[in-house]
């Protein structure tokens, strides 16, 4: 059958990206405590197009991920995008993975158990001689506001807020340099008034409210908490922290972000 996608184009104009998007497919990542966690993706592939070329071969994306599916993490993901760049003949690949991650969490007083879902990604890209990888985490919190605090005769507002943390690893060489999905999870609840929880008896309730009470933070600085903690972490050469409340009492949310990049 004749190949289309491989013939010539002369229209001169050069493709940043051509892919697949929104590919659904188990796979099998990387967890702390249990070492290995099954899971469902949602993950887009793309190649650079040079001028020349009239398509890329949309197949073998889905028969690279089949390849690759037994485990897709940091250190599966570089062979990924070779592999991507080698079957499509390709001068660039870039590679998002999009899945929930799951957590076992106990209620601080009653230790009631139930899991935790954490909307994470994977976004990889190659050029041949560079490579990239970051890890993308976004945790549930409560805040509650300083300002209703300091006003208010008695009681605070609060509500849902988000922190979304893009991390940057020094280093790709071993568990020892991976930043874990759990320790971002850590550094979230910490920055915020109070963790979000799956499941809390009324012992729970007056805990954590009191908790948010006792922690009451802006949305700024939910951010500048999470980039204080993140700048500690020599296995951290870049971030970005994004901060969204849903605001209880406004018609609005609020956000704050930060990008660093650790001094050469």
């Amino acid at each position: 059958m004749r190949d289309v996608q491989s013939r010539e184009d002369s229209r001169g104009v050069e493709l940043d990206a051509a892919g697949i998007a929104d590919l659904r497919c188990p796979i099998v990542i990387l967890d702390r405590a249990r070492e290995k966690q099954h899971t469902i993706a949602t993950i887009s592939m793309s190649v650079a197009l040079p001028s020349t070329a009239k398509g890329t071969h949309m197949s073998r994306f889905v028969e690279i991920i089949e390849a690759h599916r037994g485990e897709i993490t940091m250190r599966t993901l570089p062979r990924i995008l070779a592999a991507m760049k080698e079957k499509l003949d390709a001068p660039s690949a870039s590679i998002d993975v999009a899945f929930p991650y799951f957590l076992e969490r106990e209620a601080p007083v009653s230790k009631a158990r139930g899991l935790m879902d954490y909307d994470c990604r994977f976004v990889g890209s190659t050029d041949g001689t560079t490579h990239d990888f970051v890890l993308s985490v976004r945790v549930p919190v409560t805040s509650l506001c300083p300002c209703s605090k300091e006003i208010s005769d008695y009681g605070a507002h609060n509500q849902r807020g988000y922190l979304t943390m893009d991390v940057r690893c020094a280093s790709a060489s071993g568990p020892e340099s991976w930043v874990w999905i759990e320790e971002l999870v850590e550094v979230a609840e910490a920055s915020a008034s109070c963790p979000v929880y799956p499941l809390l008896k009324r012992p729970d309730e007056r805990h954590v409210t009191m908790q948010a009470y006792d922690n009451p933070v802006f949305v700024e600085d939910m951010v500048r908490n999470v980039a204080v903690r993140l700048r500690e972490d020599a296995r951290i050469s870049w971030f970005k922290v994004h901060a969204r409340n849903e605001e209880s009492i406004h018609n609005h949310a609020a956000f704050a972000s930060s990008t660093w990049t650790r001094p050469s």
